[in-house]
């Protein structure tokens, strides 16, 4: 029934000079992520018209769905400016939203170009009069109504349309630079990742995985939340870097206090990340630290723990409410994945009582107890490295005890 899809920029309009940049971006991102659809694409100064051709609306949504940067969208119907023809094709509409159910109505109509001879307030009362005529099941009620028909008259046509359907807002991907995310199998970090796409970063992820200590398991997780996350990125896909962690986290085993073991393990982390960062051009480390969440996302800890690099770490989640969290991962589709019970190398050996108060102090003096400087680099250079996408699987689970075996 639709024919086009309207489509509303998001914060990028509120962009100055740089408004062109943003906008020339995300539009080629868009076609990209639409390529595969039988549709055209109509670019104007404000808005997007997607036409349909022979492709179902909700196909084009969940698309949509995953590009940063846009505000809104909705399904409408395009026509020209004949007020009968209007009033017929906002009766189509009605009449498919409603399927002869008594509803409460409201025309809200929009005169976008200027030259045509009624103002949006006659225009509502014109199309009011000729939908209300033809229609029994229809009750004007113009402050809580549950049907809004919405029309805009602009110059290059009529659109009628319902609702419009939130986007994920933000700007466009790759908008603001590139991040690495500290990636692990639990909740908040792929959330993390995915706000900080929306806010225009490009990512790449790193994930230190212990196996054999860890199951394989473990690190499968990370590879599907990955794979999940790609779906948001220009490209559909992302690079998951993959650090052998299991010398470095004996290591640590052996000479670091079991109160002081998070700390030091994810201050090892973090310098290992700021190599990696900076070899695949990345400007920052991305966190999916929540305050006070555990023992480790203290504001002690946190500033203790980044004491280890000099790149900019920022937390998406950091003032975040679990709860919310959760409704996000679910949203995005990493929930069920994050909630599978098998540990990373930070949970598999949670001391009974971490210390929620390091000093930078205390953690270099532990740190000088054992050589970590070559386990580090060693870590670094045996990294692995691999694209993926939200379209072809990557089944490591059923290949061998570690990552190093599944991925030759």
């Amino acid at each position: 029934m639709y024919d086009y899809i309207m489509v509303r920029y998001g914060d990028l309009t509120l962009k100055g000079k740089n408004q062109r940049t943003f906008r020339y971006t995300l539009n080629n991102q868009l076609s990209k992520k639409l390529s595969a659809l039988d549709v055209t694409i109509e670019y104007q100064h404000d808005l997007i018209y997607i036409k349909l051709k022979d492709t179902d609306a909700d196909d084009v949504i969940k698309v949509l769905n995953t590009v940063s940067g846009l505000s809104s969208y909705s399904k409408v119907l395009k026509c020209d400016y004949d007020l009968d023809v209007i009033a017929q094709k906002s009766l189509e509409i009605i009449r498919l939203e409603t399927k002869g159910v008594l509803t409460t109505f409201k025309l809200d109509t929009k005169r976008a170009d200027k030259r045509i001879p009624h103002t949006s307030q006659e225009l509502t009362q014109i199309l009011s009069k000729k939908i209300l005529t033809q229609i029994d099941n229809l009750k004007v009620d113009v402050h809580n109504p549950s049907l809004t028909l919405k029309v805009e008259v602009r110059r290059d046509g009529t659109y009628i349309y319902l609702n419009r359907i939130k986007g994920m807002g933000g700007f466009p991907v790759s908008i603001g630079g590139k991040g690495l995310v500290l990636l692990s199998g639990g909740i908040d970090s792929p959330v993390s990742a995915y706000l900080a796409m929306k806010k225009g970063l490009e990512v790449d992820c790193i994930h230190f995985e212990s196996t054999p200590m860890t199951s394989i398991e473990s690190a499968q997780k990370v590879v599907d939340l990955t794979e999940v996350l790609a779906k948001f990125a220009p490209d559909s896909q992302i690079t998951l870097h993959l650090v052998p962690f299991y010398k470095l986290h004996e290591k640590l085993l052996l000479h670091i206090p079991e109160y002081y073991m998070i700390t030091i393990m994810r201050r090892m982390m973090y310098r290992i990340a700021s190599e990696i960062a900076i070899k695949h051009n990345c400007g920052v480390l991305i966190s999916g630290d929540s305050i006070g969440q555990v023992a480790s996302q203290t504001i002690e800890s946190m500033s203790t723990i980044q004491d280890a690099t000099k790149l900019l770490v920022i937390r998406p989640l950091s003032i975040f409410d679990k709860n919310d969290i959760v409704n996000i991962a679910e949203e995005i589709g990493t929930l069920n994945i994050s909630n599978r019970p098998f540990s990373d190398c930070c949970t598999i050996y949670v001391p009974k009582n971490p210390i929620i108060k390091p000093t930078i102090r205390t953690a270099r003096h532990f740190e000088q107890t054992f050589p970590y400087e070559p386990l580090v680099e060693e870590a670094v250079q045996n990294t692995l490295s691999v694209m993926l996408n939200n379209k072809e699987h990557l089944d490591i689970q059923s290949k061998g005890l570690t990552v190093s075996e599944c991925l030759k």
